[in-house]
């Protein structure tokens, strides 16, 4: 019995570290094309061409009085001929809403929209005397799915953004990730990078220069990130079973999101469940669509920089994997959906879901072995290598991919240091995520759709003072 249970814990590592081999061979073929793309089409031949259709980007926001100022300016300040920003205040108990009313110079407005999707009430509608394509709804709390629903009510554009209160938009993103609805008619959702802004350096809304964090809790996350985004989510669009679209950064086809009844409320994972209903209701109609992640557009998140607030976040994470996989649970291994049946849900369980438990008891297994005497020196050696090695792998690999993007970590200092990330995010801070992920599960009928508090801090004072390159000038967004 010993023996088998060892067995199958490292198959399971192996077939795991096969799948990361895979994602890092797809990643990088899809860089080339990423590359020449890029460099066919530059922001001015997109603005010409009229690659864009109109988009409301939403803005759920509560309790989010030191950073909706950056944010809203960053929105207002893209590059996109014909967009409006709706902003939806779910009840904030804070000054969200005043700081709002006087930074954009609000006023009441009349408006009303077509009660198409049941929400919290609306409280007053706003809009702004300086910039006639804001918008600012202030409603009941009800929680982010129903600020989203009431952004979509108010919403008048095809498509829609959502994006987080704490993160800032690249000013072309928009306009770049856009384009694929134009050029794809059958495209209803798609997703851009999302990258930590800790440590950068900030001008007007916009990250001018990327400097590595000075916390550790906050490194081991922009390794994280660089790898979900540029390694994992590359490789499943290209296989066409992208099941997440981050809440952060996603652009949808209003029309189709109204007709599956909008966001689901009672869920801590509502933008992946969103995905996961499309996916189910196109392929239950029989309708021809594509789910798509593009590597270029670029939108940055505030992340944790306490480790009680980044447990609380992977806690939250963890149970919305859960919940929308439970939730969906008919299309496991179910040929009727094709390769979202067959192969996207089948991983997402098997190798996202349930990895933090396998990993917790493959730890518990080697000190139950070592305390009764039966521990074989080998299967430690394997599993610590099969177990640790794939997510150092896939790190590298990604953190050399993310040189070839826009806006990256240019002092060799910085590399350097991220490298080292990599290495030691597996020696304690592995663990201790694997540990949150493990009881995040455990509880997951306790805290069904429970978010948990998550604290801010202001954009602005998150600025670094201006790096100085070796000669002592100021190094602005061009370099030294």
């Amino acid at each position: 019995m010993i023996r088998t249970l060892e067995l199958l814990i490292l198959v399971y590592f192996t077939l795991l570290n096969l799948l990361y081999a895979v994602a890092v061979y797809v990643s990088a073929r899809e860089l080339g094309r990423h590359m020449s793309r890029r460099q066919s089409v530059g922001l001015s031949e997109l603005l010409s061409r009229e690659f864009y259709k109109p988009v409301s980007i939403l803005v759920p926001a509560y309790g989010e009085e030191e950073t909706i100022r950056a944010s809203v300016d960053s929105f207002l300040a893209l590059h996109y001929p014909e967009f409006e920003v709706v902003v939806v205040n779910d009840g904030s108990k804070d000054a969200t809403l005043e700081r709002l009313i006087e930074a954009y110079d609000l006023v009441p407005t009349e408006r009303n929209a077509p009660r198409s999707l049941h929400t919290q009430p609306v409280r007053q509608v706003y809009r702004s005397a300086l910039h006639p394509n804001l918008t600012v709804v202030d409603k009941e709390n009800g929680g982010k799915a129903d600020a989203l629903n009431v952004g979509l009510t108010y919403a008048t554009f095809p498509l829609f953004c959502a994006v987080d209160a704490d993160s800032l938009l690249e000013a072309e993103a928009l306009l770049r990730l856009a384009r694929r609805f134009v050029e794809n008619e059958q495209l209803v959702a798609a997703g851009g990078s999302v990258r930590v802004m800790n440590g950068a350096r900030l001008d007007s809304g916009r990250v001018v220069e990327l400097r590595l964090p000075d916390r550790w809790v906050e490194r081991f996350q922009v390794v994280e990130y660089t790898r979900a985004f540029l390694a994992g989510r590359t490789t499943f669009s290209a296989a066409g079973v992208l099941l997440i679209i981050s809440g952060a950064f996603g652009l949808f086809r209003r029309s189709e999101v109204i007709e599956i009844g909008g966001f689901l409320e009672g869920t801590v994972g509502e933008d992946m469940e969103l995905v996961l209903r499309l996916h189910r209701r196109m392929r239950e109609a029989g309708r021809p669509y594509d789910v798509e992640f593009d590597l270029d557009p670029v939108c940055w998140t505030q992340a944790p920089d306490t480790w009680a607030v980044l447990g609380r976040q992977r806690d939250r994470w963890q149970r919305g994997l859960w919940e929308g996989l439970l939730r969906h649970r008919r299309l496991w291994f179910n040929p009727r959906y094709g390769r979202i049946g067959l192969v996207a849900f089948p991983y997402y369980l098997l190798f996202e879901a349930l990895s933090p438990v396998v990993e917790v008891f493959g730890y518990a297994f080697m000190l139950f072995l070592a305390v009764t005497g039966q521990l074989e020196w080998t299967f430690v050696a394997l599993f610590l290598l099969l177990a640790l090695m794939y997510g150092t792998v896939v790190s590298v690999a990604a953190l050399s991919i993310e040189l070839f993007m826009r806006v990256r970590f240019e002092w060799p200092r910085d590399r350097l240091m991220l490298l080292l990330t990599a290495l030691l995010e597996n020696f304690g801070y592995r663990q201790w995520h694997a540990w949150v992920r493990f009881r995040a599960t455990l509880k997951l009928g306790q805290k069904r759709g429970q978010w948990g508090a998550m604290t801010r801090q202001s954009i602005q004072a998150r600025d670094p003072a201006p790096a100085k390159a070796p000669g002592g000038a100021p190094v602005g967004p061009d370099g030294p």
